[in-house]
């Protein structure tokens, strides 16, 4: 039978709240649900999470909570364009959702040409030599 995990509390629903405001300089809605995921790559078993739905820029975010303490972070476009944080589960809500905004922010910047990070080798090529000092 599948696990149910616990639902998210009213101050880590604030704390959601908070951080998206912080991020959209607004009050964004906030949906709450279950979804069945898959947390054991080893069975077909599906687990019953709480999660927390929000849409902003195009784009749907959603946090599961896997238990006390631990969540997991996706964004989506559309069924065929899911996205990860990269980090399989988080111990702290904070940090599971400023990563999953940041993923999305960065992953924005892409899709605009735009990429963070980059070094000169990435812009210039091996041949360049940096600018001329005088």
């Amino acid at each position: 039978m599948p696990d149910i995990h616990p639902d998210f509390s009213d101050s880590e629903l604030k704390l959601i709240g908070q951080t998206l405001f912080e991020r959209y300089d607004r009050m964004v809605a906030l949906q709450t649900g279950d979804a069945e995921i898959q947390l054991r790559p080893d069975s077909d078993v599906l687990d019953t999470c709480p999660v927390v739905h929000w849409e902003e820029r195009g784009a749907h975010f959603v946090v599961f909570k896997l238990g006390d303490a631990r969540f997991k972070a996706q964004f989506f476009y559309n069924d065929a364009t899911q996205y990860g944080t990269g980090k399989e589960s988080f111990d702290n809500l904070g940090d599971c959702v400023v990563t999953l905004l940041q993923v999305q922010a960065d992953h924005e910047q892409q899709m605009k040409g735009i990429r963070s990070g980059m070094t000169r080798l990435d812009i210039e090529g091996e041949n360049y030599d940096g600018p001329l000092v005088i």
